[in-house]
């Protein structure tokens, strides 16, 4: 039978649709259902891959152009919630640890401890301070949380007080010993005991990545590099000045660069650790003693001891930008920064008391009567992780 045109057109168009639906199912590939199993690799999620090599068992670098990062103005551990805000002063001369509270400038108490208190020190997970009674060749544990004095652990020639990055050891400055003892962090049990042909060791900083650190002694004018890992020295360099006196130790915060203050030379010293060649220097004032990096990681605070001022370094300009002068002179040594970034807090080693130094202004806020020959006060609690030791090194 015949079809009418009409009839024709239509039966076409029917035809035309069809392969239309036909080819969009397709999509111009095979079906699904002749996918052998298991083409499709299931989805691993992302590992972000560590930017820096570290020290086994030491905690990550977050950010390896700031090594201080963590040290942001209240940021404080959840270990140290809760602490009581104090500056602990180790009165050499009077065997004394003098406590004050930072927001009256008042002395709330003071502490009997072993004979020559040093310096006080946190330790590595935060929960302890350590006296180093280096004469007494004792450590003073004090409870930050309560301000309570424990029984004192015995320690040879404990001048000054560092923790690994890892958190296993501590390593005592065994100044007159001429020793770096590398101690089990909790129990302060000898693990190793590494002479060193320097004479009066003293202060020290790790690299970036923790597989090293840079100690100055002061009494031969030398730096040492030490493997953190072997517990060996792996360098030893004269300083290149006749009478030079090292003595506070910091790196810089992309961690390319170590400052050594000199309180001879009454500058710093300027150090490519990693390489270890000559470093350069940069003078900033008579008895350049003590570093303190800012809560912002943009500038370093420099004592300088011999004519009570603080210079100021800007990290970023890689220039000294201002100095601040103490009213009346004093004696700057050692210290740390409040948490909230906003005051110094220093020791006056020859005058007895103690300096309160607005970061913002280089304004004497207080200075504060203490004991006889104040030396490494902390600030406590501080912004951080965890503690390197001296008088509060976090990262």
């Amino acid at each position: 039978m015949r079809t009418t045109k009409a009839a024709r057109l239509l039966a076409a168009g029917a035809a035309v649709t069809a392969l239309t639906l036909l080819s969009a199912c397709g999509g111009g590939s095979r079906d699904h259902a002749d996918e052998p199993v298991g083409s499709k690799a299931p989805v691993q999620p992302k590992v972000k891959k560590p930017l820096v090599d570290v020290l086994p068992g030491m905690p990550p670098v977050d950010d390896p152009a700031d090594l201080y990062a963590a040290d942001r103005p209240n940021r404080l551990s959840p270990v140290v919630k809760g602490f009581p805000s104090r500056v602990y002063v180790p009165n050499t001369n009077s065997d004394t640890v003098t406590v004050i509270d930072p927001a009256t400038y008042r002395i709330v108490e003071t502490i009997r401890v072993g004979r020559q208190p040093q310096h006080v020190v946190p330790s590595w997970d935060l929960k302890t301070l350590w006296v180093n009674n280096d004469l007494g060749n004792s450590l003073t544990p004090i409870d930050p949380r309560t301000g309570r004095a424990g029984e004192p652990v015995s320690v040879h020639d404990p001048y000054n007080l560092y923790f690994t990055p890892d958190g296993k050891y501590a390593v005592v400055m065994a100044s007159m010993d001429r020793q770096l003892v590398f101690r089990d962090a909790h129990t302060m049990k000898v693990v190793k005991a590494l002479p060193v042909s320097c004479y009066g060791v003293n202060h020290a900083d790790f690299s970036i990545d923790g597989r090293y650190f840079i100690v100055s002694c002061e009494f031969s004018g030398e730096i040492l590099k030490v493997d953190t890992a072997r517990m060996k020295v792996v360098g030893q360099e004269k300083l290149p000045l006749h009478g030079a006196m090292p003595q506070d130790v910091k790196i810089s915060p992309d961690g390319k660069l170590f400052y050594i203050a000199d309180m001879m030379a009454d500058g710093l010293w300027i150090l490519d650790g990693d390489k270890f060649t000559r470093p350069r220097f940069l003078a900033t004032g008579k008895g350049a003693h003590g570093l303190y990096v800012s809560r912002d990681s943009r500038e370093m605070y420099i004592s300088n001891r011999g004519e009570g001022t603080i210079s100021v370094f800007d990290f970023t300009r890689n220039r000294l930008t201002k100095k601040w002068h103490l009213p009346g002179g004093g004696s700057p040594d050692m210290g740390g920064v409040s948490a909230d970034g906003k005051v110094l807090w220093l020791s006056g080693r020859y005058n007895a008391e103690v300096y309160a130094i607005d970061t913002r202004t280089g304004a004497q806020l207080a200075r504060i009567k203490v004991g006889s020959g104040p030396h490494g006060l902390a600030v406590y609690p501080q912004p951080g992780r965890y503690s390197l030791g001296h008088t509060g090194v976090f990262r």
